[in-house]
């Protein structure tokens, strides 16, 4: 499907803001990629400035995790019957999956937004916050969990958390942690997470 000129804008913007930083992108660069004349004003028609892009991009992001999150409850009963440790791996997989999709708002997150602390805010309640509180309620909510007591908000932010440096590990140095690739890595976590359940480690 065809990107209307307003979304090519705030997706090339991100782009932009990721690899050269927010300050060191001109409007004039952001049109270019755009496919607009660079210097024409053509952001302008849609934007009124440079940080309601980087807003809208961010808000957009948001949205996406929101029905993201209603999506894995509404799902989650098609991947119940497999056996605890196939689940495991499979929510790994997708944390690993979602830090991918939000690459370029996580590194302008980590470079830039200290500058636009409402935006900070929004990306924590909209994204970060719902997100371990998803893994949290999920890990609570699988049948083997039954009966565990457990602070399930502080174990969602452990396990959530550990994806999240592993990912930022990897981007920052260029390589794995420990040279551990992210299929270990997915494993090591599951075995961990299996625990939870007073289940033996599994074999991988």
């Amino acid at each position: 499907m065809q990107r209307s000129t307003r979304e090519r804008i705030v997706s090339e913007a991100l782009r932009l803001f990721a690899e050269r930083g927010y300050a060191a992108t001109s409007v004039a660069e952001i049109e270019a990629a755009s496919g607009l004349s660079p210097g024409a004003g053509g952001l302008y028609r849609h934007f009124r400035s440079k940080e309601e892009v980087l807003a809208a991009a961010v808000r957009e992001h948001i949205t996406r995790t929101s029905k993201q999150v209603s999506a894995t409850f509404q799902h989650a009963d098609d991947v119940r019957a497999r056996p605890l440790i196939d689940r495991l791996r499979l929510a790994a997989t997708l944390g690993m999956g979602k830090m991918r999709e939000e690459a370029d708002l996580i590194r302008v997150l980590f470079r830039d937004l200290d500058k636009f602390p409402n935006l900070i805010a929004e990306m924590r309640e909209g994204i970060v916050n719902p997100l371990y509180d998803m893994i949290g309620k999920w890990l609570a909510g699988q049948p083997e969990m039954a009966g565990v007591e457990a602070d399930w908000d502080a174990i969602g932010l452990a396990l959530g958390g550990s994806i999240v440096n592993y990912w930022l590990a990897s981007d920052a140095l260029h390589e794995p942690p420990q040279r551990v690739d992210e299929e270990r890595f997915i494993n090591g976590w599951a075995t961990l997470a299996l625990g939870l359940a007073g289940q033996p480690a599994q074999a991988v």
